[in-house]
């Protein structure tokens, strides 16, 4: 058995540059500053819909300016990165006012990016014309089994994939602003692990993506339950499953909701889990002809997709700013994310496989 290094969670190479955080919700409260507290990130300001909410967690988490509207917050000299997580609808007009602030170095996205393919497209336009990094929070691919996996595909410890696999039994927190929206889980929940399988394999050549309706989501929705199958130019076949239902949830249901995934390849095989929604650390298991003898091997760590992975989502940008280089999760990379849901979309709607060509966006 070789001895190899597996390195779950990044280095943090720079924490100099000061944020200024846009929203106070569960996942900037809970994900994004408890992250940066424990990475050392200085978050200078906090702004949200809700002035009074902002000044709680400003107050939780030690944020010396409280603005009363994001607007305010990009004009403040003091940020010099944006970090936004506020719904789709309003997000562009926020990037693009953040771009166009002389003292603002970077601005840091959620997904998805917008609602649309085109908007997206724009937003990747306008931060070229800047001259700024825009990075989206794709934080799917800092959870530490993916980090490990990606490790063991690039020394080609499984040799060639031949089939992965997502599958998610696991019912979202959906928040009341989709509502609003004419789509649901391929472009809020799916969009994690499509964007995942690009991390991993690259862009695929083709998609075909199936939906019903959820019968627990009361609003109206047309993607509930989606699974999608992707093919890559190496033939590799992936399959990716949001099961949002999940089952019955009553008093004295035993609930199992989970996330799992799996690599197969020729020279060995990789499985695990994704510690959310059951706030676990993720894990990871493999073996490899070449690597550990045809044995089962499971490296451990104690990191965790929520909040830990959120470190590595900001150092990456950290270090772009610093050293003058593209983040890992720039905007261009994430168009062709969008572009893969968009397509899956069409798939929906058109009753067929689509062929992709990702490489033009």
């Amino acid at each position: 058995m070789k001895d190899v290094a597996y390195r779950p969670d990044p280095e943090v190479r720079v924490r100099k540059y000061k944020i200024g955080a846009i929203g106070a919700g569960m996942i900037m409260a809970e994900c994004h500053l408890a992250a940066y507290a424990e990475a050392g990130f200085p978050v200078v300001a906090i702004a949200s819909r809700t002035p009074a909410k902002a000044r709680a967690v400003a107050e939780r988490w030690n944020i010396g300016s409280v603005h009363d509207t994001p607007e305010a917050l990009i004009d403040d000299p003091e940020v010099e990165i944006v970090d936004i997580a506020y719904p789709p609808d309003q997000q562009p007009a926020l990037i693009r006012k953040a771009l166009a602030a002389p003292h603002v170095k970077a601005v840091l996205a959620q997904k998805p990016l917008a609602l649309s393919l085109e908007e997206a497209r724009s937003l990747r336009d306008a931060a070229k014309a800047a001259g700024k990094p825009l990075s989206v929070n794709q934080n799917m691919r800092y959870d530490q089994s993916m980090q490990v996996l990606k490790q063991l595909l690039e020394r080609g410890a499984l040799g060639d994939p031949i089939f992965a696999q997502i599958d998610m039994h696991a019912i979202p927190h959906w928040q009341g602003f989709l509502e609003g929206y004419d789509r649901l889980t391929l472009s809020n929940m799916s969009v994690h692990h499509l964007d995942a399988l690009r991390f991993l394999f690259g862009d695929p050549e083709e998609v075909t993506s199936l939906t019903r309706t959820d019968p627990r989501t009361a609003f109206e929705h047309s993607d509930g339950i989606v699974v999608t199958t992707l093919r890559f130019p190496s033939g590799l076949l992936a399959l990716s499953t949001e099961d949002v239902w999940s089952g019955p949830r009553e008093a004295g249901y035993e609930d199992d909701q989970h996330i799992t995934w799996r690599v197969e390849g020729t020279r060995g095989v990789a499985k695990g889990s994704i510690g959310w929604p059951t706030g676990a650390a993720s894990t990871l298991s493999y073996n490899s002809i070449d690597e550990t003898g045809g044995k089962w091997v499971t490296p451990e760590w104690d990191t965790m997709w929520f909040p830990q992975a959120f470190i590595g989502v900001m150092e990456q940008l950290q270090y772009a700013i610093d050293t003058g280089t593209e983040p890992v999760l720039n905007v261009a990379d994430n168009v062709r994310t969008m572009a893969l849901v968009e397509g899956a979309y069409q798939s929906i709607e058109q009753g067929r496989t689509v062929r992709l060509d990702l490489t033009k966006d």
